[in-house]
């Protein structure tokens, strides 16, 4: 990550403009440093002007400059960071289809970075001047690198019509990529109303994490007993912490608050969630059912079926959250579970005599010849039903209908099926990397 300082310029009455729940000027300087700049000062009027000659203090590092009389976001610095010039300006303008209607194709877009003797001009133009005229300074460099910011990047926020419109094109990235249509047709709908609700408190998402690790615990503990009323209840609460799961993150994104350990704390919430249920459902059934449920079986095993089938599925699950988090982590380089990747394939990579990892199909399922179109469907959305969005509510309709037991059945059955095929993954991704080595190649990291 490169190292560099940021100059927001807010010394316009936009700036305090609140979308989403932060001003105009809190949102540009958590950009900054979500792209990691050491050190960000905020020009509100021409007497901090006058101060940064001596809070640059003459330091070499490149120099971000962002106007904050606009929603600013994300996708307005990232093309910049690629872009960053040994010498000299590269300005942000608006690209040729811009997702805020008012605004004009290939005009500056409020935010640029210099580097060398054109980060210290800038400053030297900042110090001496009694405006913060960002437009005035871009057109001292005609020759600036001209790059276009991202679909969501920026909005005017001047009247209300267009402070309505920066909401409804910030709210976009709430929508994932990795969303499947269980998630976005069943899960997003709910969830967005609470969030946006939230983003207006000071809530964050780690509170949001823990919240719903509460509501887990409570809805498994409610689970856990004899009764077929207390098992669907609990599984309601379960049902119903899943869907304040899905705010943490929305949050996250829209104020910019993201962070490793959140998206961790968000993860283990996930993963003990789901083997918690299994094991609440499963020792319903121990205390309703009974051993005498199975009749001779548990005569001839000696065992209880009940707890032996939930120690098997504690082991499988616990296993194959192991095999996808290896696979996340070492190969694909992410944090979600939801970028798992079945098989690999070898690329040349960036350095000599390295190789790099690459997913070999972007599907869960990849017959090697084309199917019918009835298993061609079900090969594509199949694997959602293992997902615990669907699993959440399959196991609420189960225990409505008094089959806590199939769905007892289903957890552990599923849990077995899926360690059996990421075992074969995992076996066949450790046997890859091993063929790197033994080539004596380098395997960059993902």
């Amino acid at each position: 990550m490169v190292d560099f300082d940021a100059i927001v310029l807010a010394s316009e009455a936009t700036s305090l403009v609140r979308v989403a729940g932060l001003s105009a000027r809190e949102r540009a300087r958590r950009v900054a440093t979500k792209f990691g700049a050491t050190r960000v000062f905020l020009v509100e009027n021409a007497q901090q002007l006058r101060e940064l000659a001596a809070w640059r203090g003459g330091r070499s590092q490149p120099l971000l400059v962002v106007r904050a009389n606009q929603l600013v976001h994300t996708g307005l610095v990232a093309p910049l960071m690629e872009a960053i010039p040994r010498e000299g300006l590269a300005i942000a303008v608006v690209p040729d289809a811009p997702a805020v209607g008012d605004l004009t194709a290939g005009a500056y877009a409020g935010a640029f970075i210099a580097s060398g003797r054109s980060a210290d001009d800038v400053v030297a133009t900042l110090v001496a001047s009694d405006v913060a005229d960002d437009n005035a300074i871009v057109a001292r460099f005609p020759d600036a690198t001209r790059v276009p910011h991202g679909a969501i990047a920026r909005a005017p926020l001047e009247t209300k019509a267009q402070i309505r419109e920066a909401h409804r094109v910030l709210y976009r990235i709430l929508v994932k990529p990795q969303d499947n249509a269980i998630t976005r047709y069943l899960y997003r709908p709910v969830s967005f109303p609470l969030t946006r609700l939230l983003v207006w408190t000071p809530i964050t998402p780690n509170q949001i994490s823990y919240c719903v690790a509460a509501l887990v615990a409570l809805g498994l503990w409610v689970t856990a007993s004899a009764s077929f009323n207390a098992a669907l209840l609990g599984t309601v609460i379960v049902l119903a912490a899943s869907y304040i799961d899905c705010c943490d993150g929305e949050v996250a994104r829209v104020k910019l608050l993201s962070s490793r350990f959140g998206a961790w704390i968000d993860t283990i919430v996930d993963e003990l969630s789901s083997v918690g249920y299994m094991i609440a459902i499963g020792w319903h059934c121990h205390l309703h059912f009974g051993p005498g449920w199975f009749g001779s079986l548990q005569a001839k095993l000696g065992i209880d079926p009940w707890k032996a089938a939930i120690v098997i599925g504690t082991i499988t699950i616990l296993g194959s959250v192991y095999y996808i988090y290896y696979n996340i982590i070492v190969a694909v380089g992410s944090a979600n579970s939801q970028d798992y990747v079945g098989r690999f394939e070898v690329v040349p990579g960036k350095q000599p005599n390295s190789v790099r990892l690459v997913p070999a199909s972007p599907r869960a399922i990849t017959p090697k010849q084309p199917l019918p179109w009835p298993l061609e469907i079900a090969a594509t959305y199949m694997p959602y039903i293992v997902r615990r969005d669907f699993i959440s509510w399959l196991a609420v309709i189960l225990a409505a209908t008094q089959l806590t037991y199939v769905a007892f059945g289903l957890l552990v059955a599923g849990g077995v099926l899926t360690f059996v095929v990421l075992t074969i993954d995992h076996g066949k991704l450790r046997s890859l990397r091993r063929s790197i080595e033994r080539r004596g190649m380098l395997l960059e990291a993902p």
